[in-house]
């Protein structure tokens, strides 16, 4: 009779361990998640400022820096929108940090635009907003991406690999990956 308490005492031990690496991994899941709300929040500004500032009515030339800039704002806010709904999808992450390097190399090109007798292609203050905007920005992407990495990380060691596989968690991106 004693020799069959070991084994129920054994699988006791695996169950709640089992249960306690799940919810850890929820956890860490949910932590990634819910930090890329602050991220979608001021990737969100970039958005607002530019479709604020420029209209598709103002651009008459599609060829100029602006319209690219435009055109770039619009590809942004759709891969924020996707990326929203799945902030952890690999596929839709990559599209919304490529749509972000579009924006910034359009927004510089803008920038560099030689002056008319207006002034700057852009306003100062449009400007000051821009970096502050993204100054945040870089504070909540670091914050996410720290997060994912701790996700990613859990769900790659021994033995919680094995419920990772088993209830189909996907590691997930942001950032470029290691060359």
């Amino acid at each position: 009779m004693s020799t069959s308490v070991f084994p129920w005492i054994f699988c006791a031990v695996i169950l709640f361990w089992g249960v306690g690496a799940y919810n850890r991994l929820v956890r860490l899941r949910a932590q990634a998640i819910a930090a890329f709300v602050p991220l979608q929040s001021q990737y969100g500004h970039y958005v607002l400022l530019l479709h604020g500032h420029f209209e598709a009515s103002v651009i008459d030339d599609r060829l100029t820096a602006r319209a690219g800039l435009f055109n770039a704002v619009l590809q942004f806010d759709t891969s924020l929108k996707a990326a929203a709904a799945r902030p952890l999808d690999s596929l839709v992450m990559r599209a919304l940090e490529t749509a972000h390097e579009v924006l910034h190399g359009s927004w510089i090109r803008v920038c560099r635009e030689p002056q008319d007798l207006a002034g700057d292609p852009l306003p100062e203050a449009l400007q000051k907003q821009w970096e502050d905007i993204s100054l945040q920005a870089e504070r909540d992407r670091d914050e996410f991406k720290r997060r994912v990495q701790d996700y990613n990380q859990s769900i790659e060691q021994f033995p919680a690999n094995l419920l990772a596989w088993l209830f189909r968690f996907k590691p997930a991106f942001w950032g470029k990956e290691p060359s």
